[in-house]
């Protein structure tokens, strides 16, 4: 669910080309929703506003996600979704947009001006997680129109986890709805020739796994169960959210330091495949060569131009997305062995009740990947998942509930 932070144009005033007009009317809308900051208040509808009509819902997930997490490839799953995302921001050349990330794909929404790069986007990303990634992504953009035909709605609100950036929380039903569409061979995007690369300038993934400080991470999945009471399912997240709100930062797994760091990183195969220019080799030496210069910088807290590592660092810990909210509640949380039992106990109780569906997955850590454009603006956004299988396998362990 995303959202890199960029500064609506004003109107009016000066003549724009039609780019810079559709650049103008369109922004707003999303920019235009006041950020809320207390978590607790998620469940809030007059927190969020309907998309407009002729806005289209883009989805991606990787195939077989649950084969390449057995075969221990986390990072290369999370690399694969927050790629989605780098991708389409590049190719709107940094407009803000709401976006969210699920782990083994990503899910966001583009005006229509924004249509036709977004869909070159996906095209490319799916080609490179094939070629580069050796795995398969499917991918798709859903009209909005043709969600709101089916009864459900997409719906967006702006979560604030620090004054940093806001992150987009979706509700309505219509993102589950596409995603099932887009599984079923609906409103597909061809996969662009072989060969295309997407623009993912500002991905990497450079910082070792987080490990579990409190006990254990935990991913936390929660959906509404079929024909389960809206106020039910209300009330229920309220008491999760309570629930984590009472533990140490809220559960957050990110450490107050910061995730580790170490030279050479361990995703430094991923960030070299994701760079343009030349072959994989050169690619390669190339990050090397970056990643160690961070490395130092980092390592003795060495000022650099505006760059204060300090200050970056703790940036990086107050914008981890390791929580959000897109037609169901997303956590990977670093909990003690009694927060777990209080969460399992009250979501069994929910789900005998007919209130929800949910699974959760047990871990000894968490992974960070980051989409940072710029390191010395302070809205670069750091996606949180569990290093052994989080939301993917929690999402298995949810459609075995089903089952």
């Amino acid at each position: 669910m995303i959202r890199t932070q960029i500064r609506p144009v004003p109107y009016l005033l000066v003549q724009h080309t039609n780019d810079q007009l559709w650049a103008m009317t369109s922004e707003p809308f999303y920019s235009a929703i006041p950020v809320f900051r207390g978590f607790s208040s998620l469940m809030d509808p007059s927190l969020y506003s309907a998309l407009p009509d002729d806005w289209a819902v883009g989805v991606a997930d990787i195939v077989d996600s649950t084969k390449a997490i057995a075969a221990q490839r986390y990072k290369a799953v999370n690399m694969a979704g927050a790629a989605v995302i780098a991708a389409v921001t590049n190719a709107i050349e940094g407009r803000e947009f709401p976006f969210v990330f699920g782990g083994d794909g990503a899910s966001f929404a583009v005006a229509p001006g924004d249509l036709d790069c977004a869909r070159e986007a996906l095209a490319a990303t799916a080609t490179w997680v094939r070629e580069d990634l050796d795995l398969k992504m499917r991918v798709a953009l859903v009209p909005v129109g043709a969600i709101r035909s089916h009864g459900l709605d997409v719906r967006v609100a702006r979560f604030g986890p620090s004054a940093n950036l806001s992150y987009a929380m979706f509700s309505g039903g219509g993102l589950g709805w596409a995603e099932a569409a887009m599984k079923r061979g609906e409103f597909a995007v061809t996969e662009a020739p072989a060969g295309t690369q997407p623009d993912l300038t500002g991905l990497s993934c450079r910082f070792e796994e987080i490990p579990a400080s409190r006990g254990l991470i935990l991913s936390v999945l929660v959906v509404p169960a079929r024909g389960a009471d809206p106020h039910a399912f209300r009330k229920l997240i309220e008491d999760v959210i309570a629930l984590v709100e009472r533990s140490p930062d809220a559960g957050r797994p990110v450490p107050p330091q910061g995730p580790p760091l170490r030279w050479p990183p361990q995703g430094v195969d991923y960030e070299a495949r994701a760079a343009r220019g030349g072959p994989l080799f050169k690619r390669r030496a190339i990050v090397l060569a970056h990643t160690l210069f961070v490395y130092a910088i980092m390592r003795f807290g060495l000022k650099v131009g505006g760059f204060v590592p300090k200050t970056y660092v703790q940036q990086v810990v107050e914008n981890s997305d390791f929580r959000k909210y897109d037609d169901g509640l997303r956590m990977v949380l670093d909990c003690t062995v009694e927060l777990e039992r209080a969460l399992s106990e009250r979501l069994a109780s929910a789900a005998a009740d007919g209130i929800v569906r949910y699974g959760l997955h047990r871990q000894d850590a968490a992974m960070m990947t980051c989409f940072t454009p710029s390191a010395l603006r302070s809205d670069h956004v750091h996606f949180i998942d569990g290093a052994r299988g989080g939301y993917a396998t929690a999402a298995t362990a949810l459609k075995a509930m089903l089952a």
